[in-house]
């Protein structure tokens, strides 16, 4: 029995496990497990540093992916050249810059530091077809409102056919009770409030799609791609200030995009403990004169990108602000006598709470210290304060 975990949407599980009306609780264990060489290479027509992601399956039980360090990695082409790449990180990544060529045939070379070889099918880059546009709009789906991400494509000499698209999305985060104070304890004990870091008040968010979008206009009369991509209900808070989402369209060839459709119908939703029993989804890589295994897809794919920005008063101009991602009531400890409002709940701090300080009140009745939930008074508890260099406001 073998057992895989899902690293990306494109590095897949293979599973072992079935259930047969069980009621108790057991801890899953790989009874039997063969280490597998898993591959993530996708070259594109972008002039860049290509990188290549090769790891080993772990069993159920672990916890982390290994990296499959010491390779020797290079792609070549028909044309004599050769492309090196070095580990980084646990990625591989071109020594130079380079991007895939049309009528050029390029193939993958792996050997690991144990010896074992394998090599790709060579394959061609795909038709180049650029993404017409990237639309935020206002939209119900399943009687939710939100804003739907919508991908419109088309190609009139019907070339293209089969997408995969990618997202990565970034948001900023402004903490609702940020404080110009902050408290500090010292070395007795004794709480004290200091100057608080403007840094812990705007933060960013990132996040990037977990499953496989594909887009197959075959079967359509126009190779025309009106696809949602990512729907966000109006409640959530990533969308509150100002949000931006970037954008990838990969143009697939049709065995690429079978292999995709597959992966995609074997691992589901991402659920890990699935009942379907895919057995093991070769490839185009294979070992040389060898029977060994291993997983994963070389892929060589026109690409194209779009980024796009919207405001939550853009879409929602005057309408309240989604919830935040943590309940900003507050906590107050003092002295006695009636709590200032807002404040309504009384909590002496103590320093494994998670709270943190929003301000500081003295004055009759007596002096009074308020706290949130740790998100509402520091972003960086939930985002990070780096803003993208690509960021504009």
């Amino acid at each position: 029995m073998q057992n895989f975990r899902i690293n990306s949407p494109v590095v897949f599980i293979l599973l072992g496990i079935l259930f047969t009306g069980c009621t108790e609780t057991y801890p899953l264990l790989t009874n039997t497990f063969e280490e597998v060489i898993v591959v993530e290479a996708t070259i594109t027509n972008e002039l860049k540093n290509q990188e290549i992601k090769i790891t080993k399956t772990a069993k159920f039980e672990d916890e982390n992916y290994l990296p499959e360090s010491g390779a020797k990695v290079f792609i070549t082409d028909d044309a004599g050249d050769q492309y090196d790449f070095k580990e980084n990180d646990g990625i591989y990544i071109s020594e130079v810059e380079f991007k895939a060529e049309s009528e050029r045939k390029y193939q993958l070379h792996i050997t690991t530091k144990n010896g074992k070889s394998f090599e790709s099918e060579a394959e061609t880059l795909t038709s180049i077809n650029p993404m017409q546009s990237v639309v935020a709009a206002v939209e119900k789906k399943d009687n939710v409102n939100g804003v739907s991400i919508r991908i419109n494509s088309f190609d009139p000499q019907r070339k293209s056919n089969y997408y995969r698209y990618e997202y990565e999305e970034t948001y900023k985060v402004v903490a609702p009770k940020w404080s110009p104070l902050k408290a500090v304890f010292d070395a007795n004990g004794q709480l004290n409030l200091v100057t608080n870091s403007e840094n812990t008040q705007v933060c960013y968010g990132n996040k990037k799609n977990t499953d496989l979008l594909l887009v197959n206009t075959n079967n359509l009369s126009e190779d025309r791609v009106d696809f949602m991509a990512r729907f966000i209900s109006d409640q959530d808070y990533i969308i509150t200030t100002r949000y931006s989402i970037l954008v990838k369209q990969y143009i697939e060839s049709v065995t690429a995009f079978n292999y995709y459709a597959t992966l995609k119908k074997i691992s589901g939703s991402g659920i890990i403990l699935s009942p379907v029993q895919p057995g093991f989804l070769l490839g185009n890589i294979k070992a040389v004169n060898s029977n060994d295994k291993i997983a994963g897809y070389f892929d060589v794919a026109s690409v194209s990108t779009e980024r796009i920005y919207f405001n939550y008063d853009d879409l929602f101009p005057g309408k309240s602000a989604p919830p935040y991602v943590a309940d900003c009531k507050e906590y107050c400890y003092g002295g006695e006598g009636s709590f200032p409002e807002p404040c309504t709940h009384v909590l002496p701090y103590s320093d494994d709470l998670g709270l943190r300080l929003i301000k500081y009140y003295s004055g009759d009745p007596g002096s009074f210290i308020f706290w949130v939930n740790a998100p509402c008074g520091d972003c960086t508890t939930i985002a990070s304060n780096i803003k993208p260099t690509f960021w504009t406001d």
